[in-house]
């Protein structure tokens, strides 16, 4: 039973979250019904237990203290992982190269994703005959410049970095860090050392929360469902379905694509490899939240050299917005359809330079999304307030574009990592067995 049990962490959590969605939906049609109809228990007991018992009692804090605990790993895995990684180095300039490797695959990724979003949504026209402008009210926020984006990502206090989840910043400082530890000599090597332990046992504990990621994503998906609006999701079918199936495109097309291209790896392979990561992705709808799984899959999975996966996969949660550049492109149609506004060939160039570069101008700025688009929206004259016709289903769009940019964020480190020559290629056809990453609590020291 126990061998069985630890076959397949991907399994159990496709069960998870199954048996999560389909429990919230069961808790929304009986808060429905005694909304609609008549009940022998008062409708008050029911939303009582269901919904302030379960729902937003035990569901909802067995959710959020499993993604607080993903969270609590980002910023020790980041900076611990990526000084290792900077140390390993022998030449430092090399980070220069590898940065500018991933960053461009970045920007092209995103251009792709946006120019693929663009035209899907001219063929399907979501927006046509929909008329929704009468309640359509959003306050935009305003971005940070580029330069400022810039100043912003050297840390003047790192500590404070650190409180924040800052990633930009940490980033630097562990770059820097790690330099100076490998400048160090001998007292260097005994703080590299040091850190390689460090590594060692967050990764232990990275393989923890795997083990537990079935039980916190069924609260999680108990909790979306409940409270998901179903009306609105059938309203904007079009436009969602639209959505989805550009992310499929992007995500199963485009990406095994590029790897192949770019270094004849089997993208099925991959794609297999990155099934747990990926549903982490969706269950959370956090890139950051990803990071320990996502580092653990290119580096323990694929192959990749931690000196390459612990500086791409930090820097793509922070900067790989593929499946947010894909929300942008078919939104910005979506509502000048829905306005009857006609956009130019040199208007839809603009949407794909400015979202492109705003991937980068808004790294780490809280609802980043949100703020990329109207950035777009006002560089091509078409009003913010429609943003408000597509708000009210994004949470659940949120979820698959994740799923996407840690996918993307995966295949540049591969990429990066094969062209760099740090890549281990038995590794990455060798099959993982889940029994692996199984963790037996029972008996904590090996014998």
């Amino acid at each position: 039973m126990d061998k069985q049990f630890a076959q397949s962490l991907t399994t159990r959590i496709v069960v998870g979250m199954g048996a999560g969605i389909a429990l919230g939906f069961i808790f929304k049609l009986i808060l429905s019904f005694g909304e609609n109809g008549e009940l022998l228990i008062p409708l008050g007991l029911f939303d009582f237990a269901i919904r302030g018992f379960f729902v937003d009692g035990i569901f909802h804090v067995g959710g959020q203290i499993f993604i607080t605990s993903l969270k609590m790993l980002v910023v020790p895995l980041v900076f611990v992982s990526l000084v290792c990684g900077t140390t390993s180095l022998n030449d430092t300039s090399k980070l220069g190269r590898i940065g500018g490797k991933a960053v461009g695959l970045y920007l092209v990724t995103t251009a792709i994703a946006i120019s693929l979003a663009i035209i899907a949504a001219l063929l399907i026209a979501p927006g046509e005959g929909i008329n929704m402008t009468a309640e359509a009210t959003y306050a935009a926020k305003e971005a940070p410049s580029l330069a400022q984006v810039i100043i912003n990502m050297f840390p003047s206090n790192p500590f404070d970095a650190f409180a924040k989840g800052n990633m930009l910043q940490i980033i630097v400082f562990a770059v820097l860090f790690g330099i100076s530890v490998a400048l160090a000599g001998d007292a260097g090597q005994r703080i590299a050392n040091l850190f390689q332990d460090m590594n060692e046992v967050i990764m232990r504990l990275v393989i923890i929360l795997m083990n537990l990621a079935p039980y916190g994503v069924f609260c999680l998906m108990v909790k979306l469902f409940t409270d998901l609006d179903l009306g609105a999701i059938w309203s904007l079918a079009q436009y969602f379905l639209v959505v989805l199936g550009v992310l499929a495109i992007h995500g199963l097309v485009t990406y095994p694509l590029l790897l192949k291209t770019l270094t004849g790896l089997n993208p099925i392979t991959f794609l297999k490899k990155m099934e747990t990561t990926a549903l982490f992705a969706f269950s959370t709808s956090s890139s950051n939240a990803t990071i320990p799984s996502t580092l653990n899959t290119t580096t323990k999975k694929m192959g990749v050299d931690n000196s390459i996966a612990s500086f791409t996969v930090p820097l793509g949660a922070t900067l790989n917005m593929d499946g947010t550049a894909i929300m942008q492109g078919v939104a910005t149609v979506f509502i000048a359809q829905v306005f009857n506004i006609d956009l130019s060939i040199t208007d839809f160039l603009m949407v794909i330079l400015t979202a492109t570069l705003a991937s980068i101008g808004t790294a780490g700025v809280p609802g980043v999304g949100m703020i990329m688009l109207a950035m777009v929206l006002a560089q091509v004259g078409l009003p913010v307030e429609g943003i408000a016709l597509i708000i009210g289903i994004d949470r659940l769009l949120d979820m698959a574009r994740t799923a996407v940019n840690v996918t993307g964020d995966s295949m540049v480190t591969v990429i990066v990592g094969k062209t760099e020559g740090q890549f281990n290629e038995e590794v990455f056809h060798t099959d993982i067995k889940a029994t692996d990453d199984k963790v037996d609590f029972h008996h904590l020291k090996d014998k």
